[in-house]
């Protein structure tokens, strides 16, 4: 049998060191296309495994592309990989970082997490109302008692948000006081985010309706020359979860893990997180309380005004917050010169 979306799903990894994690998820990685963003020196050469199709691009191949418009991609961050959503011809877009090995389930079999993801894309989400066997769609569940028949076929999916085992997802204070905690939890489900609510989106097992949600997945100016770091794609979560719920999207999080297998240094971390610890007490309520025009009806002009609504509901912070807004619409501009 065919691996699903095959010909429709592109991989983009980002990354600073020879790929030989690839050969782990080569079973289930090798039929699809995958697009590879080299961050750091674009003189240093990256080894790629044989047997994959892929492109690899480094920061010369951004700034011959974007032109003027190239600093709106992050440097020295794993928020590059946002160039690789731009350039990708597909449908779908899956995202893991060059850390993310496969997982096992309860039973010791390797989890395919593509394929959930997949499974997870093309079945709807319930955002307008809990189920609370989780997906109803899911082999062996359904809604319960009490939910409403007219809410049932449900909503597009644009987001399918994977977890991990081992490492977990902490910022740098967390990590400090729980140096040794490892998730070892595997929870059999997926559920969908409901409207209204954000979240905190991780960047290394994540896929998407490109065609969807796309343009709203940029993962904001961090890395070398910004004030932050850490928060690129918290920053697009805000960004995607608020469109989403404007346009009747839907997001799910849960399955699949994978296998995240080093944790980065929490004192560095803190150098790149301290503003954000901040300013993220303030950016949640602006992203919890600012509405979107309902004369906007597609992902572009969303984007462009929640651009303005940034510069102006959150410049008070810091100037760098209007300048992450002129990045905002440079990637939003950039996205449709390269995709007319």
């Amino acid at each position: 049998m065919a691996p699903p979306l095959a010909d429709q799903l592109d991989i983009v990894i980002p990354t600073i060191r020879n790929l030989d994690f690839l050969e782990q998820w080569r079973p289930f990685f090798q039929p699809y296309h995958l697009i590879i963003v080299q961050d750091g020196d674009p003189t240093k050469k990256i080894d790629v495994p044989e047997g994959f199709d892929y492109e690899l691009h480094n920061r010369n191949d951004i700034e011959k592309l974007l032109g003027d418009k190239a600093w709106c991609i992050s440097f020295k961050d794993s928020a590059c990989r946002c160039f690789g959503y731009m350039i990708s011809k597909k449908k779908y877009v899956y995202t893991i970082d060059d850390d993310c090995f496969v997982a096992k389930n309860p039973s010791g079999e390797d989890i395919n997490a593509l394929e959930q993801h997949i499974k997870n894309l093309l079945s709807p989400s319930t955002p307008d109302f809990f189920n609370t066997l989780y997906d109803p769609y899911a082999p062996g569940a359904d809604f319960v008692r009490g939910y409403p028949f007219s809410m049932r076929e449900g909503k597009l999916t644009a987001v399918s948000h994977g977890l991990w085992l081992n490492i977990p997802d902490y910022d740098a204070p967390t990590q400090m006081v729980k140096p040794m905690e490892r998730n070892k939890r595997y929870v059999d489900a997926v559920m969908t985010i409901p409207k209204g609510t954000l979240f905190p989106m991780c960047g290394m097992n994540l896929a998407f309706d490109r065609t969807a949600i796309g343009p709203a997945m940029y993962f904001g100016l961090m890395g070398e020359g910004q004030p932050w770091g850490r928060y690129d794609d918290m920053w697009a979560g805000w960004c995607v979860k608020k469109i989403c719920d404007h346009l009747d999207l839907g997001v799910k999080t849960g399955l699949p893990y994978i296998w995240h297998s080093k944790a980065s240094n929490p004192f560095v971390n803190l150098r790149k997180e301290y503003k954000g610890i901040f300013w993220q007490e303030e950016i949640i309520p602006f992203f919890q309380n600012v509405t979107l025009s309902s004369e906007n009806k597609d992902v572009f002009s969303c984007y462009l005004e929640l651009a303005e609504k940034v510069r102006t509901g959150l410049g008070h912070l810091d100037p760098y917050f209007s300048k992450l807004a002129d990045g905002m619409i440079a990637w939003i501009e950039s996205w449709q010169k390269l995709n007319p």
